[in-house]
Order: structure tokens, then C-alpha cells, then sequence
């Protein structure tokens, strides 16, 4: 049977209750929008009670509140409007009003992640705090399924559900799923980005981040694999807790990082940059390595890493653009441009890849410290990092070979070898871009 009219049931409280009529009609034009009492639910209740009403709904919140029960109550929802009158609703009102915003949103959050109806990141998908229409809708769906599954009485696992809820496909979306539709979104926003440049070097992926990037059947990320494996035992450290000289020297000879220090002597992890950005991805990216007094050892997670090749790309491969601690979406797009440049093409010299991401950075809006136009040094730190990071992995190409003539000769003319990626770094770039551009959208301070 469908709830009854809004207007009536107003109309109704306005003969029974004329003093709260008034701050009904504002509470239910919030809470539905014009839209029948049926099509809400425990989520958008709670939603209004605890976070809309004390945020942005002016008047005794307190009151307003007190009126929507009423008139829900009218409508025959008894489990909505004993919402609106519970102690959980009095406390996070009394939050927001003693403590503030922030308080109050806390105990908000906390609160209706108590309900259950709150439907969980799960591998899938993490929800943005700033959703676009299709994830949106994904959310209230899955929402509504877990408070039905809540109100009767069935197990409920919140992870599973929201995962079937989100990749099984819908007779509502013509046979598609939730989560294509909020990855379709998700990218499409990103494509479109700031700028004529940003969106013209874009605009070609939307297509081909459509789908996961497979790792590739050659073997790859070799030198994590390798750093892994050591630490199955356990890696020694020195007092002043860097890698030892004999493992760095290992590191050096293995995969070319000597012939990339000044002298070409290895002393010690200093000596090798590439080891040191290893070590980070490893350590603080991954959480695949963990120090145990002077010594490296393998995690539960670096384990898992080593014995599933696909989870060790899955989790590798978007480390390309992962920030640094005190990094910003500018140093992001920086790395971000230069992969969508590198990811097709031969040998790029290093001045012309400047040029080119500084064109697109700039086109963004982005502007230098001084407030003038981005310039070649702006750009050193970020890509200095994905070059650091490329080598550690085990990404970079031919183009930069240690010992080449041609990588020679460009160093000596320019400062720095031009850039290349190997077959799995290509994958691995877009790899990156893609989580990149899936990542969920959140206010500042919200992560």
C-alpha cells in the first residue's frame, strides 16, 4: 500500500497540530524533495536528522525534527519516526550545538555506521565523500538492500552484500552493474579535467582505462620481487638503520643502479637512489616490509604480495603516482602528465618532456610559488621522483640502458638521460592512471 500524500498528511497535522505544521513542511521538503514519502529510506533519515538538519536547515532543529516524526508517524513509518525523537538524534544535535561542525559530523558518521544500513568501502570500490549522480544512485541502492536485508531478519555481511549489490548486473540499468556505471563516471570526470591541453592528452584513455591492466606474462617488478625474497629472512640494516653495503652493492650489480651513481662505488644504500625509493614503496606504500629493531622482515601482506603475482601488480603498479608525505595534486599531475606522454611513444628527451607537461600543467592552472607560470624547475622534484620510482621497479627502458651511447650522449648534452619505458612499464603506467583516476573524490581533511 503506497504512504500516504504529503499534502494530505499536512493538511491533516495542520487541523491536529498547527504549531508544528509549519516546521514539518520544511523537514519533509528536505528529506524527499518532492518526491513520495515511499521512495525514502533509513539512510535518507538518518542522512537529514544528523547531518542536514544541524548544518544546513535554519530554525529549532530540535523542533523540526520533533514535527517530521509526527508526520511520518501519520504516514504509518513508525521505524522513521522513532528516529527522529531517539536519544541518538537529541545527542548528536546537542554535538553540533556544543562542540561544533566537526564534532558533530564525527558523531554523525559514527553513528550511522552503528545502524548498519552504511554500506562499506570494499575492494571493488572506495565511496567518494563527493559523489557524482551514478554513484550516488549506487549508494542509495545499496543502502536500501542492506536496511531490507537488516529489517527481515537475514544474515546480513555489509562487505558481501554491497559487493554483490555493486557487480551483479541490474534489470534497472539495462543489464549493466552499479560499479561499471560509477567507474564510467568516475573516469569520464577525470578525462575531462581542467584545461584544453590536460583533457587533449586525456582524452584517448577514457577508452583504454576502460578495463584492468593485466600484468604481463614476462617476468616484471623484479626488483621488489627480489627485495621481498631477502626479507623472508630478514634484511640486516646498519646503526643508522639504511641497508647494508653488501645488499646494496647486490642491488646495484643486479639491476644497473651502479653504473647511475656519481662515482660509481657502492658504499652503502646512500649510493644507490634507486634502492632507497625501493625500500619506500616496499615499506610505507605496500606495507609489504616492516623494521624489526636493525632488520627488514616480510609482512603478512608481503607474503601474500610473493606468492600472487596479480596482487603484487594490482598493489605495485599504481605506486607510480602515489604522493610523497607533504605532496599535493600538483606534483601528482606533474607524474601524471609525464606517463600519458611516455606510455606509447620511443625515447623522450628529458627537456622535451618538460616542455610538454609544463604546457598541460599550466593549462590546468597550476601556477609556481611566485605565483608566474610553471617552469622546468618546478618540475624537477615530481619527475625526478617517477624516474626514481620507475628504475626501483624496474620500469625504465632501453632508451636509458646504463653504459648506452645515446643515454650517454643525452646526458652530456642535457643533464639527464631521456626517458623510456619497458613493455611492463607501459602496463604499469596505466595501471597507475587508472587507479588514478578511479581514486573516490573527498573533501579536504577527509583523505
Amino acid at each position: 500500500m503506497p504512504a500516504p500524500d504529503v499534502a494530505a498528511l499536512l493538511a491533516q497535522l495542520e487541523r491536529s497540530e498547527p504549531d508544528i505544521a509549519e516546521s514539518a513542511r520544511v523537514a519533509v521538503e528536505w528529506l524527499a524533495g518532492g518526491e513520495a514519502l515511499e521512495t525514502i529510506s533509513q539512510f535518507d533519515v538518518c542522512e537529514f536528522l544528523w547531518y542536514t538538519l544541524p548544518i544546513k536547515v535554519p530554525g529549532d532543529q530540535t523542533t523540526i525534527a520533533r514535527a517530521l516524526g509526527r508526520l511520518l508517524r501519520l504516514a504509518g513509518m513508525e521505524r522513521y519516526a522513532a528516529l527522529c525523537d531517539s536519544p541518538a538524534t537529541v545527542r548528536i544535535l546537542l554535538t553540533y550545538v556544543r562542540e561544533g561542525e566537526e564534532a558533530g559530523a564525527a558523531a554523525y558518521h559514527r553513528e550511522l555506521e552503528a545502524t548498519g544500513v552504511l554500506p562499506p568501502d570494499v575492494a571493488e570500490l572506495s565511496w567518494s565523500s563527493i559523489m557524482g549522480p551514478e554513484e550516488l544512485g549506487a549508494h542509495v541502492a545499496c543502502a536500501a538492500a542492506l536496511e531490507l536485508a537488516i529489517v527481515t531478519g537475514d544474515p546480513v555481511d555489509r562487505e558481501e552484500l554491497t559487493r554483490r549489490w555493486l557487480t551483479a548486473p541490474r534489470p534497472e540499468l539495462g543489464g549493466d552493474c552499479w560499479l561499471h556505471r560509477v567507474h564510467g563516471e568516475r573516469l569520464n570526470r577525470w578525462v575531462l579535467g581542467r584545461g584544453t591541453a590536460r583533457r587533449e592528452l586525456a582524452q584517448p584513455f577514457e577508452v583504454r582505462l576502460h578495463a584492468p591492466i593485466a600484468a604481463p606474462d614476462e617476468p616484471h617488478l623484479e626488483p621488489l620481487r627480489w627485495l621481498l625474497g631477502l626479507a623472508r629472512t630478514g634484511v640486516r640494516l646498519t646503526e643508522r638503520l639504511n641497508v647494508g653495503r653488501a645488499v646494496a652493492a647486490e642491488a646495484a650489480d643486479r639491476f644497473g643502479w651502479g653504473n647511475r651513481t656519481r662515482s660509481g662505488a657502492v658504499r652503502g644504500e646512500a649510493d644507490v637512489p634507486a634502492l632507497t625509493e625501493l625500500r619506500q614503496i616496499a615499506v610505507h606504500d605496500l606495507g609489504a616490509l616492516r623494521r624489526s629493531g636493525r632488520r627488514l622482515v616480510l609482512t603478512t601482506t608481503g607474503r601474500n604480495l610473493l606468492d600472487d603475482r596479480a596482487a603484487m601488480w594490482d598493489a605495485a603498479a599504481p605506486t607510480l603516482l602515489v604522493p610523497a608525505p607533504g605532496e599535493h595534486d600538483f606534483e601528482v599531475s606533474i607524474r601524471e602528465s609525464a606517463l600519458m606522454i611516455l606510455v606509447d611513444g620511443d625515447a623522450v628527451r628529458d627537456g622535451d618532456l618538460r616542455d610538454r607537461v609544463a604546457e598541460v600543467v599550466n593549462g590546468e592552472g597550476w601556477r609556481a610559488t611566485d605565483g608566474g607560470r610553471v617552469g622546468g624547475a618546478d618540475l624537477t622534484g615530481p619527475l625526478a621522483r617517477l624516474r626514481h620510482r620507475l628504475d626501483a621497479l624496474g620500469l625504465d627502458g632501453p632508451g636509458r640502458a646504463p653504459g648506452s651511447a645515446g643515454r650517454e650522449a643525452e646526458t652530456r648534452v642535457t643533464g639527464a638521460p631521456p626517458w623510456r619505458l619497458t613493455d611492463a612499464g607501459r602496463r604499469a603506467a596505466l595501471a597507475a592512471l587508472r587507479a588514478q583516476a578511479l581514486r573516490p573524490r573527498q573533501y579536504a581533511g577527509l583523505g
